[in-house]
């Protein structure tokens, strides 16, 4: 897979394209990707999505909005879904006010763009005016065809990556991952932290995690947890160590990896949130805080299990 950060950056011929945000990658994009993916490998064409950074929503002053993926994550897991070329593009004023004409004639530029497809309730251009049925109007002027894609739902209903953040936000990580089709991911370079695990006896890596991303709820997660290629099983606490920090307020991320002896400051760790275990607490004692934690390592051993 291929990822640009720039239309100007990329010439191609006879793509198939998909537009979005696509932030999370989640089972509803999948559908969306699956169907660009088979269309565009049946022709011997390049499978193309273009999404946006920074978040639309962002650049319109509607508030701030924390992501699932980062560019680099989205392109990844884009990537592993089939797609060749990913492509993101700065979202700015300029480019929301270009017309829908303008947009698709830059696109059939840069990417030959041979084949769009859409989903149920996708809308380019300046106020949203390229609609599916505006843009095939377009697209039989310019020379490419559109295809729809139908909404994917559940029975919690359309999945989307709003509800996923409000689950996500919440500590729900099972059913996110649910509705994203893989499991939620945080990464972030090892930092020096307290290394107060260190002294009793479960030392941790302290992420210095990106502060965009939705991070889950304060308390202890059952995580694998990725350094480089090697996966690890990893008991995380996402909070403020109230037994011996009560008056911080920002969070920590702070994987223990299980069978793990390495020193990995300044390496990068990925985790994916599998289950929540629990709440964060304060306790009285040290010991007690260290008969906790060894309770969370065995269930998340158990939760893992033997991969």
């Amino acid at each position: 897979m291929l990822h640009f950060r720039s239309l100007e950056e990329v010439s191609l011929e006879r793509s198939y394209l998909a537009v979005g945000v696509f932030d999370g990658v989640h089972r509803g994009h999948q559908e969306i990707v699956n169907r660009l993916v088979a269309g565009a490998h049946d022709q011997d064409a390049p499978a193309v999505v273009l999404t946006f950074d920074p978040h639309p929503t962002k650049v319109f002053g509607r508030g701030e909005i924390k992501l699932l993926t980062l560019p680099g994550e989205r392109a990844r897991l884009l990537g592993n879904c089939g797609v060749d070329v990913v492509v993101t593009q700065l979202f700015d004023l300029d480019l929301a006010n270009v017309t829908a004409f303008d947009f698709m004639k830059r696109l059939k530029t840069q990417l030959g763009l041979a084949h769009l497809v859409l989903g149920y309730d996708s809308a380019l251009g300046k106020n949203r005016e390229g609609n599916p049925a505006r843009l095939a109007e377009i697209g039989s002027e310019l020379g490419y065809t559109v295809e729809t894609v139908s909404a994917l739902g559940d029975e919690s209903g359309v999945i989307s990556s709003t509800e996923i953040r409000k689950l996500v936000s919440v500590g729900n990580v099972a059913e996110a991952a649910h509705l994203m089709g893989h499991p939620y991911q945080l990464q972030g370079m090892v930092a020096h932290g307290d290394q107060r695990g260190r002294t009793i006896g479960f030392p941790t890596a302290n992420l210095d995690y990106a502060r965009e991303k939705v991070i889950p709820a304060g308390g202890i997660y059952a995580c694998r947890a990725y350094v480089g290629d090697q996966k690890h099983k990893a008991a995380v606490n996402i909070g403020t160590n109230p037994t011996f920090t009560p008056d911080k307020q920002t969070l920590n991320v702070e994987a223990y990896l299980l069978d793990f002896d390495r020193e990995i400051y300044g390496e990068v760790v990925r985790l994916e949130f599998i289950e929540r275990l629990r709440d964060e607490l304060k306790y009285t004692t040290v010991d007690a805080l260290i008969q906790q934690i060894e309770q969370d390592v065995e269930q998340t051993r158990a939760i893992l299990g033997t991969e």
